[in-house]
């Protein structure tokens, strides 16, 4: 794939107007507000998984409407009383998987918290959760369209809320140190760790990874990639609704939630992504409120910095954490 974007100069600049609903703040604060109603009550059941230098633990925490959310908990077994922790969001088809797919932030000796996503996980690894709520409207097969006629139906409204709970439910393991959680995740994973940086405001660390679901139009008129691609299906056939979808994807926006975000950030973003348009990214990185650094990878995709980036990670975490 060729450059197709705006020239590095210009992305290192860009940083469109933002649209954003009067009551975007008023829409989490209830929203957030509507599920601490219902109990956390985070289970950590042991596993065995066959592996010798890790604790395992399959998790469940309730999350939007109190309905259950499955993870895993991964503690290195040689550690201090208490120790930072990684919590992780998961990449669009993607599930929890196994816990062996899930080693390195504990190999370097943190606490690993993996969200399982609802609904998902029938694509590229599986998953556990199923979404325990009925869509308002047809939808384009996929996600992105899932309840799009309403902020309060979509589908993400919940996924988002979900990872605030997974946030908290990590926080409530002894062995975690509460002051110091990051969140990180790539493609989806990335924007799912922008919505909870803008909703956790004492997180400490931010790594949005190639992050998917910013600066939403934009990303409908520049590529036709998928999942982006959803919408401008959708909107293919529905045509009467344009401003109405643009309206509700506004309040799941990376970029709303970068600038009210404030944990010392790494973003990542591959110059050539054709799914996840660099401008989309830099949206929201330019955005971002907090300390930031961002990595562009030139001659790479969706990929990105892939293993360069965790190095990098890991570097920034041990610069913030001092462990």
């Amino acid at each position: 794939m060729a450059f197709y974007d705006l020239p590095l100069k210009e992305l290192q600049t860009y940083k469109p107007e933002r649209i954003e609903p009067a009551d975007f703040d008023h829409f989490w604060d209830s929203t957030l507000s509507e599920t601490r109603k219902h109990s956390l009550d985070a289970k950590f059941v042991p596993v065995d998984a066959g592996l010798k230098l890790v604790e395992t633990f399959d998790v469940t925490f309730s999350g939007y409407g109190g309905q259950p959310v499955k993870g895993w908990l991964i503690l290195p077994k040689d550690r201090a009383a208490q120790i930072p922790c990684v919590v992780e969001f998961i990449g669009y088809g993607g599930g929890r998987g196994f816990v062996f797919d899930w080693l390195i932030w504990a190999c370097a000796g943190y606490a690993h918290f993996v969200m399982d996503t609802r609904g998902q996980g029938s694509n590229w690894k599986p998953g556990d959760t199923p979404d325990l709520f009925e869509g308002a409207n047809p939808f384009f097969p996929g996600f992105m369209t899932q309840g799009v006629l309403d902020p309060k139906n979509y589908y993400y409204r919940r996924v988002f809320t979900d990872a605030v709970r997974a946030v908290e439910a990590a926080r409530s393991h002894p062995v975690v140190d509460t002051s110091k959680v990051a969140a990180c995740g790539g493609s989806q994973g990335g924007g799912i760790t922008l919505a909870v940086s803008g909703l956790v405001p004492d997180l400490s660390v931010s790594m949005p990874d190639v992050p998917f679901l910013c600066h939403y139009r934009r990303a409908t008129e520049i590529t036709d990639g998928l999942p982006y691609g959803e919408i401008s299906q959708y909107l293919h056939c529905h045509r009467d609704q344009v401003e109405q979808v643009f309206n509700t994807l506004s309040y799941f926006d990376g970029v709303n939630f970068s600038a009210r975000a404030k944990a010392r950030a790494l973003f990542s973003v591959g110059l050539m992504d054709t799914i996840c348009p660099p401008s989309t990214v830099y949206a929201a990185f330019n955005h971002y409120l907090g300390e930031k650094n961002i990595n562009f990878y030139a001659y790479n995709n969706h990929e990105g910095g892939d293993s360069f980036q965790r190095s990098a990670q890991l570097n920034l975490l041990k610069a913030v954490w001092g462990v």
